[in-house]
């Protein structure tokens, strides 16, 4: 009866080493990932038709790009 939206930080690693750490932070709509950002790619990456448009518009700030790098951190 809504509308339901969600972010998830997450941060992967395989050793104790933290060297390899990956931070993954998905924005969910309505139990969907429309958008996630991988510290991997290093930008976001849109999966429906509104994370595309987001996911462009966001990588073009270099401000935010910069803070979410900084989260694997």
């Amino acid at each position: 009866n809504g509308y339901y939206f969600s972010v998830w930080a997450t941060c992967f690693h395989s050793s104790r080493d933290f060297s390899d750490m990956v931070f993954v932070d998905n924005y969910i709509f309505n139990k969907d990932v429309f958008i996630q950002f991988n510290s991997t790619v290093g930008e976001y990456v849109g999966y429906t038709e509104l994370g595309v448009h987001n996911a462009e518009r966001l990588n073009k700030d270099p401000n935010q790009l910069q803070r979410e790098r900084a989260e694997v951190e």
